[in-house]
């Protein structure tokens, strides 16, 4: 067997994901997963490091280290659960918390400390996927197209692969056409923000909420005015650009709380469908991954928006859709072991395939 585990922690904040999957057979099959929520207090920090605060580089660097815990107790779990030992496994894909994405500045950040799970552990840990895209001119994000296409791709149905966590991303599988992918815009992140702001709750289940509200077209204008929904890809985006400060300045304060879920709701549904229409022309099926394939209100918008499409979630492809990105990075991770370039320029803008990753050795 050729074991990985992929670690995953999105921008949503919830918790971290861990697999542990096995590349003997080429296509990654997985044999454990495991879920552990992020403890009160650390997603507290790392919502406060998303903007420039007092004494940050220190809260960052101890932040960091409560992860490294967090992930190692995970791949415990995750390694009992397969009854697996870590001498079995050849390395961890460990992604990191991302805190800040500025690839136009020429870097993005995700919190870790590989050193620390790897002597935890005791088994090699990959980290760092997205600086050596950066360096080599590219957006560093989004990385799981080019999983995407080595198992979602077929050779007579044009796929998107959509992936709605706190971003919405996609990639295009016309299989007559190179492979592209890019960022959208905001996925569950400002629905998440704006129930947490007002109920206290971390997300809204099943899109229950946002079903009771109505959309505001004049609200829906104003958010889609941002220039990032309009301009070209290669692109990627991240907290620095959607976040609460930006949609409050959209808020009057007259609004119904449940009305402007349902805009943001609608939000996310619009301007992926627009950017499936504008960019991958008409194609066949939408399989939804993420955390957003569980919004039934997201769902059934983003079918009207693409009323000629199939819509269904990756589990129709054999990839449970809550584990997709996860299983990437122990993908990447096999990449970087292998020394196989884990970017795909044509999505990121880099200057040529790359090698992803940053290898600590057990």
């Amino acid at each position: 067997m050729q074991l990985f585990i992929g670690l995953m922690s999105g921008t949503s904040l919830d918790g971290v994901d861990a697999v542990l999957v096995d590349f003997s057979s080429g296509t990654p099959q997985t044999l454990a997963t495991v879920w552990l929520p992020y403890p009160t207090p650390l997603r507290d920090q790392a919502l406060r490091l998303q903007s420039a605060g007092s004494n940050e580089l220190h809260i960052a660097a101890l932040l960091a280290n409560d992860l490294a815990q967090l992930y190692a107790h995970a791949v415990e779990n995750v390694l009992a659960k397969a009854h697996i030992s870590p001498e079995q496994v050849t390395a961890i894909g460990c992604h990191g918390q991302t805190v800040r994405h500025q690839p136009n500045a020429g870097y993005s950040l995700q919190l870790n400390n590989p050193a620390l799970l790897a002597e935890l552990i005791k088994i090699t840990v990959v980290a760092d996927f997205r600086s050596r895209d950066i360096a080599a001119g590219g957006q560093g994000a989004p990385l799981v197209p080019a999983f995407h296409a080595e198992v979602f791709s077929s050779s007579s149905r044009h796929r998107v692969i959509l992936n709605i966590g706190g971003f919405a991303n996609l990639t295009d599988l016309n299989p007559e056409k190179p492979i592209q992918g890019f960022d959208c815009g905001p996925g569950n992140v400002l629905m998440d923000a704006w129930i947490d702001a007002i109920q206290g709750i971390q997300y809204d289940k099943g899109g229950s909420w946002a079903s009771q509200g109505v959309i505001s077209p004049s609200l829906l204008e104003k958010l889609m005015a941002d220039k990032f929904f309009h301009s070209p890809p290669p692109k990627s985006c991240g907290r620095d650009g959607f976040n609460m400060p930006w949609l409050s300045q959209f808020l009057d304060g007259g609004e119904r709380p449940e009305d402007v879920q349902a805009t943001l709701a609608e939000l996310t549904a619009l301007i992926s469908a627009q950017a499936i229409q504008q960019w991958c022309g008409h194609p066949d099926e939408v399989f939804v991954c993420g955390g957003g394939v569980h919004n039934a209100t997201l769902m059934a918008r983003l079918q009207h928006h693409l009323p000629h499409c199939r819509i269904a979630s990756t589990d129709f492809l054999g990839q449970p859709p809550d584990w997709v990105e996860a299983v990437a990075f122990a993908w990447l991770a096999w990449r970087a072991i292998s020394r196989q370039p884990g970017n795909l320029p044509a999505v990121t803008g880099a200057h040529g395939p790359r090698i992803l990753g940053a290898i600590y050795p057990a």
